[in-house]
């Protein structure tokens, strides 16, 4: 068998996600481009002059960028000539509802909870995401239910998520409600539209459905930040540069998640989330010249990283909720009613 072309239809495009190859390699650039947005919005919001408490400010910066970022997947999508204005009201519906939650809501918390903890500690509760996921998919799923071993997983997350807020003081404990409060938030909120957008993918094509979510969602944050009183400073080349980067990021980690998720069981993909605090941690501590090798941030990386092995590498989720390639073709929907 070949590597689909162009013009793939479904088969041949969960043959070619479901690779254990194509799974390892699309699936660690989308955590290595997701883990370089802690040190990249940090940047901008000194090249923009955002300030720590400047929320509208910073709900505008994330408006552009989505609003960006949507724009290129709908151009591109059109120039492949996929089907971008063929939605009815339901559909239609179903793609403001994930655009609201998981860009505008998700990251309402994600930026403002961003600003009041380091880019090492955002990026190691935001891996959080995974157990959400597990806890919503025991729910959700008949055949994905917690086991001994995943609920060990959570624990051993958990602690490490504990650890990592603890300061030099041995019951000095650092948690706030708009830091690391705000971007555990971010991470359920995450979890939870994800599911959803791997139903609404079933019956539509993934760049047009990211396109459309990300743009809605951006509009609403820029609706939002500048009905606040928002607004930034002055655009220089650099700072268009990294918008650009950030919108594009976006726009291609979006996409090739959502097509992971549309032809694979949740457990075989989100098994790769623990590279998202890896990546966030070592370019925050290079770009921010954050202290990286501080022992609880290395401990709670380490627990965080455990803990996310046992949950997703279980025999449950490897075996459980596999679905045949078969089913893989057909978009996986009966598993989703």
């Amino acid at each position: 068998m070949t590597v689909p072309s162009k013009a793939a239809g479904p088969r041949d495009s969960a043959w070619f996600f479901t690779q254990p190859k194509v799974l390892v390699m699309v699936a660690t650039l989308c955590c290595l481009l997701w883990g370089s947005s802690y040190p990249a919005i940090k940047i901008g919001y000194a090249l923009l002059d955002i300030t720590q408490k400047d929320i509208p400010s910073k709900l505008i910066f994330a408006g552009y960028r989505f609003v960006l970022a949507g724009l290129l997947l709908l151009i591109l999508a059109a120039l492949l000539k996929k089907p971008i204005f063929n939605l009815n009201r339901r559909n239609g519906g179903q793609l403001m509802l994930l655009g609201f939650t998981q860009t505008a809501i998700q990251y309402v918390f994600f930026y403002v909870g961003l600003a009041y903890t380091t880019g090492v500690r955002g990026s190691i509760l935001n891996s959080t995401t995974t157990f959400f996921s597990v806890l919503l998919a025991h729910f959700i799923y008949s055949n994905d239910r917690i086991s001994p071993r995943k609920a060990a997983g959570c624990l051993l997350g958990f602690v490490g998520v504990m650890v990592v807020n603890f300061g030099d003081g041995l019951l000095d404990f650092e948690f706030t409600l708009l830091g690391e409060g705000f971007i555990v938030i971010a991470a359920f909120v995450l979890s939870a539209a994800s599911i959803y957008g791997k139903r609404i993918s079933q019956s539509m094509d993934v760049m047009v459905m990211t396109g459309y979510q990300l743009g809605f969602g951006g509009a609403v944050l820029l609706a939002a930040g500048y009905a606040t009183g928002g607004a930034l400073g002055e655009f220089t080349p650099g700072t268009i540069a990294l918008l650009g980067y950030l919108a594009l990021l976006s726009s291609v980690a979006f996409t090739l998640w959502s097509l992971l998720l549309k032809f694979n069981p949740v457990g075989r993909v989100t098994v790769f989330n623990f590279l998202v605090p890896v990546f966030g941690t070592v370019l925050s501590a290079i770009c921010l010249n954050e202290n990286v090798m501080e022992s609880k941030n290395l401990v709670a990386l380490i627990l965080v990283c455990c803990g996310i092995w046992l949950v997703t590498r279980s025999p449950q989720a490897r075996n459980g909720s596999a679905q045949p390639r078969a089913a893989l073709a057909r978009g996986d929907r009966q598993s989703q009613s």
